[in-house]
């Protein structure tokens, strides 16, 4: 069974999905922050003894610590994201501009391995460094800039590259699920609509938002591993898989799923928000310039 896509001649130019995924991005992260610092701290705070977990602060400018890195970091990332994604599905496509579920799979897959070499982990290391920095006495990463450097400085280039295999296997699953998950339940709702007519806004977010949750429990373990690997403590572990055995054997099973609440709240808006945003700013541009000659 394949999927169809446009035409071809209406197909977005690259420049298109860049800035419709850059503007999505940035919105939607400055919606679902503190619903991903509480996932990070949920996971972060998983290791220590109940005497010593931290109290979660007041709702405020603390929940929103590495906002700044997250923004610039996934705007970009969206952009390279639907850009990758829209690049693979173009050229995995037939003649007719029709794509088959298991190439839409794998162009998600694709696009997940470009996001997290150029934008995603350097982005999210540093996010969760700055976060793990909090919970020292004395913190010493006074933001984005001050923090990227000590990094730097401390522990070298590479430790913006810390968990770059993990936070790979999570970003090509997660968009390959993503991806999959949401071009078929939109082929499905766009059989129940009139021919040339275009889902409704609320039907592209409801859309998106269920191909967020079903991206989290399929993902979320991969998701563990990685925000582990990326924290100031990455050192008790040799590498990803003997981080994922060490939570299971020594934490319990569950303990992969923790946080899994906090995520899917901001993966069910993530998805509702960047799936309908892009959409919607990739029709704005066609009636902004139909030719095409600008955008």
């Amino acid at each position: 069974m394949s999927m169809s896509t446009a035409a071809k001649k209406d197909k977005p130019s690259a420049l298109r999905s860049i800035l419709a995924g850059a503007t999505a991005g940035a919105i939607e992260i400055g919606v679902t922050y503190p619903a991903e610092f509480a996932k990070v701290r949920t996971q972060l705070n998983k290791r220590l003894p109940d005497g010593q977990k931290l109290p979660w602060p007041p709702f405020g400018r603390q929940w929103y610590t590495g906002c700044t890195t997250n923004i610039a970091g996934n705007s970009f990332k969206a952009a390279v994201r639907f850009l990758a994604f829209d690049t693979f599905k173009n050229a995995l496509s037939d003649e007719n501009g029709n794509i088959s579920g298991p190439r839409t799979v794998l162009a998600g897959f694709g696009a997940g391995i470009s996001e997290s070499v150029l934008a995603v982990t350097p982005s999210e290391s540093v996010k969760v460094k700055l976060i793990d920095d909090k919970k020292r006495p004395n913190p010493r990463m006074g933001g984005l800039i001050h923090g990227t450097g000590v990094i730097i400085r401390e522990q070298g280039i590479k430790a913006l590259f810390n968990g770059l295999i993990p936070t790979t296997v999570r970003q090509a699953s997660s968009s390959a699920v993503r991806f999959g998950s949401y071009m078929t339940m939109k082929q499905m709702a766009q059989s129940y609509v009139p021919p040339g007519e275009k889902l409704s806004s609320p039907a592209t977010f409801g859309i998106g938002a269920m191909a967020g949750t079903i991206t989290v429990y399929v993902t979320m373990p991969i998701d563990v591993v990685k925000s582990r690997m990326q924290s100031l403590h990455a050192n008790q572990y040799r590498n990803s898989i003997d981080c994922f055995y060490k939570i299971a054997t020594e934490e319990g099973v569950r303990a992969l799923w923790s946080g899994a609440l906090p995520r899917l709240a901001r993966l069910m808006m993530s998805g509702g928000i960047v799936f309908t945003l892009y959409e919607k700013s990739i029709e704005f541009f066609d009636w902004v310039d139909p030719a095409k000659k600008y955008i």
